[in-house]
């Protein structure tokens, strides 16, 4: 019975084992279990790995017995045999292979004398649990390879979409299509949580195809705390054009539900929009998010307000994009995509996304800068390239596709200036409504922080000396501003170009 109870405490302790490394996660660790078992046999251990070399020992054991016992270990490694007892000088051996699949490890065990059955019955399950161990950590590094390359693929999803190619979404997904991409619209959820919490979040919500049923959740590359959230409109409940984020069900409530949860949690949503447009919906969901921040419910849908874009006169506004990044013409497609990027982000989050150095991101800019001979470190400068960019697909030629464009513009109209378009009535007007929500400013002048900011190249200390305010209140009347505004001017910047433009044109007068 003593022995009995001896062997079921021994039992015990095994398990016990198991669980406690199963809870760490920090892979196994098999040189514990074999201090144990040396301890409760008075024998030496060693764990020889499938390539015969020792992965861990117990101290004193004694490595120079394991050249003699070359041909045992390679039987078992092979599968030829599953244990076997032998002699090493004074020393009794016992060896017992580990694990179903050859080249299989090797558990040696070397004492003064032979184990007793009892011994020899512990020495089994200690390899059993070494065993289960392994599979464990194989299953998991399994498990995190797959995460991290599903992550990868609803990335370049996701991309795809950014690009408006949904044909090259749906054949990176063959096998596999989401049902996102089924959808006819999209809301983009943006959620602003710790790292380790988005992990979480799209692990836990995420399908056994790798997908979130009719969502996609995305790891931002280029801002570590910010979850894309992708939701397919028609699957959340907001079956008419006019219906609001706050109609849905399924995945936004659940957003909505956590951060509700989370007090640090931040959500910002996008208007529906179709799929190819899934662009001009991240945009919205950054401008909501930094717009939400500053509510007491952390959740902010955009408030749609009319792009300055489509204000402006087309034909005029063609020739005079085409003509400023006419010298880009011969640049290389690389370095106008990271410059594309790069008057909105910052460097450093360009170079996250794109997974190229900050070093890198700066030669490409260098040469455009050279190029069209401009400074783009100057915010005006930027939101002046960012206009072209959106105004015209690209540089273009002489002989492009745009038509001939000399340097008096088309059919020998000169080409107009940037103030020349952005004078007009339609601008002027888009400017008094962009601003409009800084009059109520509860004593704050916001509207001269803003000047000043930009005036600045939105360095927020020289904002502070100019004004005589502290740091802290400038930061202060800029996040006010976000929240008026509904745009992004702190975390990314890609509202700052909207605010350049609109203090600009109501600087100007009107065309008469």
């Amino acid at each position: 019975m003593e022995a009995r109870a001896a062997h079921a405490g021994w039992l015990d302790e095994l398990l016990h084992e198991v669980r406690r490394q199963m809870a760490r996660r920090t892979g196994a660790d098999p040189r514990a279990v074999l201090d144990w078992l040396s301890r409760q046999i008075d024998a030496d251990v060693a764990l020889v790995g499938s390539a015969g070399a020792v992965e861990t020992a117990t101290a004193r054991f004694p490595r120079q017995i394991l050249p003699s016992l070359e041909p045992t270990l390679a039987r078992l490694a092979g599968g030829q045999m599953a244990a076997a007892a032998t002699e090493a000088g004074a020393l009794q051996v016992r060896l017992e292979a580990l694990g179903p699949r050859a080249p299989r490890p090797v558990l040696v065990v070397a004492g003064t004398s032979a184990p007793t059955p009892d011994a020899a019955s512990l020495v089994s399950h200690a390899g059993s649990v070494i065993a289960l161990l392994d599979r464990a950590q194989d299953a998991d590094t399994t498990f995190r390879g797959y995460q991290h390359k599903a992550r990868q693929l609803r990335f370049a999803v996701f991309s795809a979409l950014l690009a408006g190619d949904l044909t090259l979404a749906r054949r990176m997904t063959t096998g596999a299509v989401p049902a996102l991409l089924d959808a006819e619209r999209l809301r983009v959820y943006l959620l602003q949580c710790t790292p380790e919490d988005r992990d979480r979040l799209a692990q836990i919500h995420q399908d056994g195809s790798g997908y979130h049923g009719t969502g996609l959740m995305v790891h931002c590359p280029a801002f570590k705390e910010h979850l894309i959230c992708l939701v397919a409109e028609d699957a959340d409940g907001a079956d008419g054009a006019d219906a609001g984020p706050e109609t849905a069900h399924g995945q936004g409530t659940v957003l909505r539900r956590l951060v509700r949860e989370n007090p640090h949690y931040a959500l910002g949503i996008s208007s529906p929009y179709p799929l190819g447009a899934t662009a001009e919906a991240y945009g919205q969901a950054l401008h909501a998010l930094a717009a939400a921040r500053q509510t007491p419910e952390r959740v902010g849908a955009y408030l749609g307000r009319t792009p300055l874009v489509p204000l402006l006169p087309h034909e005029d506004a063609g020739i005079w994009a085409r003509a400023f990044l006419r010298p880009l013409a011969s640049t290389p497609r690389s370095t106008l995509d990271i410059t594309r990027l790069a008057v909105t982000f910052p460097r450093s989050a360009v170079a996250r996304l794109l997974d190229i150095s900050r070093n890198t991101v700066s030669h490409h800019l260098r040469r455009v800068e050279t190029t069209l001979g401009l400074d783009l470190s100057d915010v005006r400068t930027r939101a002046a390239l960012d206009l072209a960019f959106c105004l015209s697909p690209g540089p273009q030629s002489d002989n492009g596709s745009g038509g001939s464009v000399s340097s008096g513009g088309a059919y020998g109209r000169p080409t107009p200036t940037l103030d020349e378009l952005l004078r007009t009535e339609p601008a002027h007007a888009w400017a008094r409504e962009f601003l409009r929500p800084l009059q109520d400013t509860r004593g704050r002048d916001l509207h001269t922080t803003l000047c000043a900011w930009i005036d600045a190249n939105t360095d927020a200390q020289r904002t502070a000396r100019h004004l005589g305010l502290s740091r802290n209140t400038v930061r202060a009347h800029l996040r006010a501003a976000e929240h008026l505004l509904s745009r992004d001017l702190l975390t990314t910047g890609s509202g700052i170009h909207d605010l350049v433009h609109a203090l600009h044109i109501t600087g100007l007068p009107p065309a008469g």
